[in-house]
């Protein structure tokens, strides 16, 4: 039985954990268990940071000047005009300003073991697109001699939705007031008493956008096959209140590029994560490489506090509690007038705040103060 000498338990469990299911897995003797805790104590005590290192300043410089070698450009997916993929430095931006509103939503939707098959995903695509009465319809014709609009019904579109012309009439009564409605096998027939033209015309673009069946959101669905054989589901729009209640779907696996909605189903710690993963995403689809743990770094300043704060004047800066630190990023009157109506006052324990008055920052050596004992 291998056994961790004391020396090697300063080491993150995590590390411990997973370096003793691996050593044992493998058959390792005490010797080279020994070795090899030996190694990575020494790696990680590398890589730990000097007290008094400027690690935000580090990981603003690292990640800033990579950023302008960025592109700005948003390209089309696989062609198709309406989905539209945002990388590079906007995407960077959305996801460390905590985005509400993006340019791209998506979600990345996987299915549970018995739904993996060609059939079932075809059927789940369809099922998952936002579908408008226009998307079953073959077109609307106006008789203008009876003031009424005849909606020709495309009987494989429906089926393909699993909808019934009983369905698609319970959805559209309410939408129709004032109006003789009558339905048949493949013709929806709106008759008017009111004869006004205007009307008319006014309602056969008001029918075409009613909702009939799909995700609310997910304006455009594509199931694409992995090498291993599995589906990945992407969409353009999110909505992860309905896609998870779908019995279909992997909740384990679904995400979104939206940190504010992983936070809101999956908790905070679950938004750290994504910001981590999206923001080394994009770094990496540039061909750039930056020190991971500058992001991790990031990602902890915008979710220590329990919520997903931007940083922006909004965001982590409104959570400081130094006044000349929230008046050294934007709009310093307001801050200024505010503390001095409130009577706040300032620590002056940080170094934007000690360059604003010429004073040595607590980094490096000015980290350090000495103090001399006279007996």
């Amino acid at each position: 039985m291998l056994k961790i000498n004391k020396e090697y338990e300063m080491l993150p469990s995590s590390i411990l954990d997973e370096t003793f299911e691996k050593a044992q897995k493998e058959g390792l003797t005490q010797k080279q268990f020994d070795n090899l805790l030996e190694l990575i104590s020494s790696e990680y005590n590398k890589i730990k940071v000097e007290v008094g290192e400027p690690v935000g300043l580090a990981a603003a410089q690292s990640i800033g000047e990579q950023g302008t070698q960025m592109t700005l450009n948003t390209f089309h997916f696989a062609g198709v005009a309406e989905m539209n993929v945002t990388t590079g430095l906007p995407r960077l931006i959305e996801i460390l300003d905590s985005r509400k509103t993006l340019k791209s939503p998506q979600m990345k939707i996987y299915l549970n073991k018995e739904f993996e098959n060609e059939k079932d995903v075809n059927k789940i695509v369809g099922l998952l697109k936002e579908s408008l009465l226009s998307d079953v319809l073959d077109s609307i014709d106006i008789d203008m001699a009876n003031f009424s609009l005849i909606l020709n019904v495309n009987n494989e579109k429906m089926e393909k939705l699993d909808l019934t012309m009983k369905k698609i009439e319970t959805l559209i009564k309410p939408k129709s007031k004032n109006v003789e409605l009558k339905v048949d096998s493949n013709k929806i027939v709106f008759s008017y008493v009111e004869k006004s033209l205007e009307k008319l015309y006014q309602d056969k673009e008001k029918l075409k956008k009613i909702y009939i069946s799909g995700v609310k959101g997910l304006n455009q669905v594509f199931a694409f096959k992995k090498n291993d054989g599995t589906y990945e589901i992407l969409t353009s729009g999110i909505n992860m209140k309905d896609v998870l209640a779908k019995d279909y779907v992997d909740k384990l696996r679904t995400r979104c590029n939206d940190i504010n909605e992983v936070a809101k189903f999956f908790g905070i710690e679950a938004a750290r994560q994504s910001i981590v993963e999206e923001a080394i995403q994009v770094i990496e689809e540039q061909g750039i490489e930056v020190d991971p743990r500058h992001i991790f770094l990031i990602a902890d300043m915008m979710t220590y506090k329990g919520l997903v704060l931007g940083i922006t004047r909004n965001g982590i800066v409104t959570r400081k509690d130094s006044v000349l630190l929230k008046a050294s990023f934007e709009t310093p009157i307001v801050h200024l007038l505010e503390a001095a109506k409130t009577g706040n006052s300032d620590k002056i324990d940080n170094i934007s705040n000690n360059i604003m008055i010429n004073q040595f920052v607590p980094v490096g050596t000015g980290s350090v103060e000495l103090y001399y004992d006279t007996n």
